[in-house]
C-alpha cells in the first residue's frame, strides 16, 4: 500500500469530465471537457491567424501549425508557468494527447486514401531512381550525423534506434505538403511537378517502412528477438490486410448506388476497421498510425465510398483534432535548450546535411536522367520538403526516449527551415518556359475574315448544374453538317474551375489530376465528376464537336490566370464564363459564390481573346437537347461598336444551325433627338454584308428600330426578349447608345449597361443572356504556367 500511495502522490490528480458551472463554485478549467474545448479553440485561432500572416509568403499551412504549436509551448508563451498550468496543466496532457492521436489516426487514414498503389506500379524508372537517391544519400548522411550528436548532446541514447531515427528524419519527403506547394506555384503539370509527385509517392511508402523498422528497434525489450518479432508480426499484419480487406471494400463499393448516399453501415464499418487496425498495430508495438494508414491505402480510390469517407471525416479531423497534435508536439519542443555555439553549430550541421543529402542526391540522378540543371535543382529543393510525417517520426522518437529535448528541438527547427525555404528558392531557380503555340495565334475573336476556319471555345463551368446550359450553347454554336463536311469545325475545351483549398480532399484531387491529366474523363468514379464525364462523352458521340476536358485547380486569387493562360495555350477564340448567380425557382437570381464574380472580372481585364459571360436561366430547359430537337430563338441587340459586332458574328454562327431562328434588332436614333443616323464604317460594312446574306436564309430576321430615349430602348428590348437566348455586347458604342444615357448597374458592372438591364429584376425575361466582350489587344503579359491539366496531345 505504501508503494501505491507514493505513486499516487507523484502523479497529477485525475480530472472529472464536466463541471457544475461557475455559479456553483467550479472552475471550468479544472475539468477535462471545458479545458479541452478551450485548448482546441485556442490552437485553431492561433494557427489560422499564422496561416493568414504566412500566406503572402506562399507557405503551406503546416508551417503555421508547427510554429503555432511551438509558440504555445515552453519556447514562447508557455514560458509563463501560470499560463502553462492554467491552459495546459500536466493533468490534462493525457486527454490532449489522446484526442490528438485519435485525430492523427484518422488523418493518416486520409493520407492513405491519397496514395494509389496502382500509380506506384506505373512509376517510371526515372522517378523511381530519383526517389531511391533522395532516400539513400540523406539516410546515410543522417546516420553519419547521428555519431556527431551522440558524442555531444545525445550521450547515452540507444545506438541502433537513434541511427535509424536520424536517417529517417533526414530522408523524408512530405507528399501532401509537396502537392500543395506545386499547386501554389502552378507546377503540377510541368515536368518537374510530375517527377516530384511520382518520386514523393515512392518516398512516402519507403519512409513508413523505415519508420516501422525504427519503432521495432526502439522497443524496451532486452532481447533483440523482440524487435524481430515486432517487425515480423507487423509485416504479417500488412500482408493479411492486403489479401483480406480489398475484396470487402470492393464489395461495399459495388453496393453503393450511383448518385445515392453511401450507406451509414458501410461508413461505420470502415471507420471501425480503421480503429481495429490501429489497435492491432499498437498491440504489436509499431504504433496505431500504421494500421490506419494501411487501411486507407487499401480502400478503392474509384467509386463513391472513398469520397464519402473523405467527406465525413476530413473537416472535423483536419480542422479541430489534428491541430491538437501540433500543440502536443509544441509542448515537447523547447527551443531554449539550444544554447551556446556548439548547439547552434549542430543545428546548422543538421540543416546543411539534410539539404545536402536530398538536393545533391536528387540532382545527381536527375542529371543522369537528362533533366536540365535548373529543373534538377528545383526538383532537389522540392524533394527536401518536410511536414506532418516528419513531426510524427520525431514525436515517436521523443516518446520512446530515442531523442532528448535538445536533439528533438534541433530536428523540429530543421523541418521548419527546410520547408520554409522551398517555395522562395524554387520560384527563384525555376521559371518554366512558355510552351510555344503550334502555329500563330491569330483567331482571337469570332468575328474574322475566314468564317470557315476552325472555331475554338474555352467553356468554363463550376459544377454539374452548369453542364446542360454549356452543352446547349455548344450545340447551337456548332453550325451545320454541310459546313462541317467542308472542313469547318468546332473545338471546345471544357474547363472545370475548382478551388484549391486546405482540405485533404483537394490534395487527392490534385494527385489524381496530376496522375492522368484528365480527372473528369476517366472511366472510374461515380461522383459528380462521373456525371460530367457521362454528359460530355454522350455529347461528343452524338455530335461532331471535339470536346477536350481540362481542369483548373487553384485558389480564387489566381484562378483567372489559369483561364487566360489555357485560352492562349489552346488558341481559343472566345472564353465562356458562367455568371456568378444562378436562377431560383421564382425566377430571381441568387449568388452562387461571390468569388466567381471576381474571377470573371479579372478575366475581362486581361483576356487573350474574346470573352462571354453566360447568365443562365435554363438554356434549353435545364437538360441537353439533341440536335434534331433543337428549336430556339436567339436575339441580338445591336447598337454599334466592336463588342456588338462580336455578338452579331456569334449570332450568325448560331443561325447556321437548322433549329435556330435569329432575330437581329438594330437601334437607330429617332429624328427628335438631333443625332445623325450614322454608324462607324466597319459597323455599316458588317451590317450590309449581314443583310445580303439574310436574304438567302429564312431563319434570320433583321429589324431596325428608332429610339429617342432610354425608356423607348427598354420597351424595344422587352418586346424582343421573349426568346431563349439574348446576345449583347458588353460595351455598346456609337451616337445612338450615347444618346440613350443607359446607366450601368453597379451590381452587374461586368455585364455592361444592356446586359445589366437584361439581368435586373426591372426587366422580367426568361431568356438566358450571353454578354460578349471582343478581344481588344494588345495582350497583357501574364504568368506562363497554369494548373490547367494537360490534354492527351500534350502528354509525352
Amino acid at each position: 500500500m505504501a508503494v501505491n500511495t507514493t505513486m499516487v502522490a507523484g502523479c497529477p490528480a485525475a480530472m472529472k469530465a464536466t463541471s457544475n458551472g461557475v455559479f456553483q463554485g467550479d472552475n471550468p478549467l479544472d475539468f477535462a471537457l471545458p479545458l479541452a474545448i478551450l485548448q482546441i479553440c485556442l490552437v485553431v485561432i492561433l494557427t489560422r491567424l499564422l496561416g493568414l500572416l504566412l500566406r503572402p509568403l506562399r507557405q503551406p499551412r503546416v508551417i503555421a501549425e508547427i510554429v503555432g504549436g511551438i509558440l504555445l509551448g515552453p519556447s514562447a508563451v508557455g514560458r509563463s508557468q501560470e499560463f502553462l498550468h492554467r491552459v495546459f496543466p500536466a493533468k490534462s496532457l493525457s486527454v490532449l494527447d489522446t484526442l490528438a492521436n485519435l485525430g492523427l489516426l484518422f488523418f493518416l487514414f486520409l493520407v492513405g486514401l491519397e496514395l494509389d498503389p496502382n500509380s506506384l506500379r506505373r512509376t517510371g524508372k526515372g522517378a523511381m531512381s530519383i526517389a531511391a537517391a533522395g532516400i539513400t544519400l540523406p539516410f546515410i548522411l543522417g546516420i553519419g550525423t547521428s555519431f556527431v550528436l551522440r558524442s555531444t548532446i545525445s550521450k547515452g541514447v540507444d545506438g541502433p534506434p537513434f541511427l535509424v531515427f536520424m536517417g529517417v528524419a533526414l530522408s523524408i519527403t512530405a507528399f501532401p505538403v509537396l502537392a500543395r506547394i506545386l499547386a501554389e506555384l502552378k507546377l503540377l503539370t510541368t515536368n518537374v511537378g510530375r517527377m516530384a509527385m511520382s518520386a514523393a509517392a515512392v518516398n512516402d511508402v519507403a519512409a513508413w517502412i523505415l519508420l516501422a523498422l525504427a519503432i521495432a528497434l526502439s522497443g524496451t525489450g532486452n532481447s533483440p528477438l523482440v524487435a524481430l518479432w515486432v517487425f515480423l508480426c507487423g509485416s504479417g499484419f500488412v500482408l493479411l490486410c492486403f489479401f483480406a480487406l480489398p475484396p470487402v471494400f470492393r464489395w461495399m463499393s459495388l453496393r453503393c448506388a450511383d448518385g445515392e448516399p453511401v450507406s451509414e453501415l458501410y461508413i461505420c464499418a470502415t471507420l471501425s476497421t480503421v480503429l481495429a487496425a490501429g489497435f492491432i498495430t499498437d498491440l504489436i508495438g509499431i504504433h496505431a498510425l500504421f494500421g490506419a494508414f494501411v487501411v486507407g491505402v487499401l480502400v478503392p480510390k474509384d467509386g463513391p465510398l472513398a469520397g464519402a469517407l473523405v467527406e465525413k471525416v476530413e473537416d472535423l479531423v483536419s480542422g479541430l483534432f489534428l491541430p491538437l497534435y501540433f500543440v502536443s508536439s509544441g509542448l515537447k519542443t523547447d527551443i531554449t535548450t539550444i544554447k551556446g555555439a556548439q548547439s547552434w553549430g549542430l543545428l546548422v550541421l543538421v540543416v546543411v546535411t539534410a539539404c545536402f543529402g536530398k538536393i545533391i542526391g536528387t540532382i545527381s540522378v536527375a542529371l543522369l536522367c537528362k533533366m536540365p540543371f535548373r529543373e534538377s535543382l528545383a526538383l532537389g529543393f522540392l524533394m527536401n520538403t518536410k511536414g506532418l510525417v516528419e513531426l510524427i517520426v520525431l514525436n515517436i522518437g521523443k516518446d520512446r526516449k530515442v531523442l532528448n529535448e535538445q536533439t528533438f528541438a534541433i530536428l523540429v527547427l530543421m523541418a521548419i527551415i527546410t520547408t520554409f525555404i522551398t517555395t522562395p528558392i524554387v520560384m527563384a531557380v525555376y521559371k518554366p518556359a512558355k510552351k510555344q503555340s503550334k502555329s500563330d495565334y491569330t483567331n482571337r475573336t469570332i468575328e474574322r475574315q475566314d468564317t470557315n476556319s476552325e472555331l475554338r471555345i474555352l467553356a468554363c463551368f463550376h459544377s454539374v448544374t452548369n453542364i446542360p446550359s454549356i452543352l446547349n450553347l455548344i450545340e447551337v454554336s456548332r453550325g451545320t453538317e454541310a459546313k462541317e463536311a467542308r472542313g469547318r469545325r468546332l473545338c471546345v475545351y471544357a474547363m472545370h474551375l475548382m478551388e484549391l483549398t486546405e482540405r485533404s480532399s483537394a490534395i487527392v484531387m490534385v494527385h489524381r489530376a496530376r496522375k492522368n491529366g484528365l480527372p473528369f474523363w476517366n472511366k472510374g468514379g461515380k461522383s459528380d465528376s462521373d456525371q460530367i464525364v457521362v454528359a460530355f462523352e454522350a455529347f461528343q458521340q452524338l455530335s461532331r464537336v471535339s470536346i477536350r476536358p481540362m481542369t483548373a485547380i487553384s485558389p480564387f486569387s489566381n484562378m483567372h490566370e489559369d483561364v487566360c493562360n489555357s485560352a492562349e495555350r489552346k488558341r481559343a477564340a472566345i472564353i465562356i464564363l458562367p455568371f456568378h448567380k444562378h436562377q431560383r425557382f421564382d425566377g430571381s437570381l441568387e449568388t452562387t459564390r461571390a468569388d466567381f464574380r471576381w474571377v470573371n472580372q479579372k478575366v475581362l481585364e486581361q483576356p487573350p481573346c474574346s470573352v462571354g459571360i453566360l447568365v443562365d436561366r435554363g438554356l434549353g430547359g435545364g437538360s441537353h437537347i439533341c440536335a434534331s430537337n433543337v428549336s430556339s430563338t436567339i436575339t441580338v441587340f445591336f447598337f454599334g461598336g466592336r463588342d456588338d459586332r462580336e455578338a452579331l458574328a456569334y449570332g450568325r454562327r448560331m443561325a447556321e444551325h437548322p433549329g435556330i431562328t435569329l432575330n437581329v434588332v438594330r437601334f437607330l436614333p429617332s429624328s427628335d433627338i438631333g443625332v445623325e443616323s450614322t454608324v462607324v464604317d466597319i459597323d455599316q460594312t458588317i451590317l450590309t454584308e449581314f443583310k445580303e446574306k439574310k436574304t438567302e436564309d429564312e431563319s434570320v430576321r433583321y429589324e431596325e428600330r428608332a429610339v429617342g430615349k432610354g425608356s423607348e430602348a427598354v420597351e424595344v428590348i422587352k418586346e424582343f426578349s421573349r426568346c431563349h437566348l439574348i446576345l449583347v455586347g458588353q460595351v455598346p458604342e456609337g451616337p445612338v447608345f450615347e444618346s440613350l444615357h443607359l446607366k450601368i448597374n453597379a451590381e452587374f458592372s461586368e455585364l455592361g449597361p444592356v446586359g445589366g438591364l437584361l439581368t435586373s429584376p426591372e426587366l422580367s425575361t426568361a431568356a438566358s443572356v450571353l454578354v460578349v466582350q471582343q478581344f481588344r489587344g494588345p495582350l497583357v503579359p501574364s504568368p506562363s504556367t497554369s494548373t490547367a491539366m494537360v490534354l492527351p496531345e500534350d502528354v509525352e
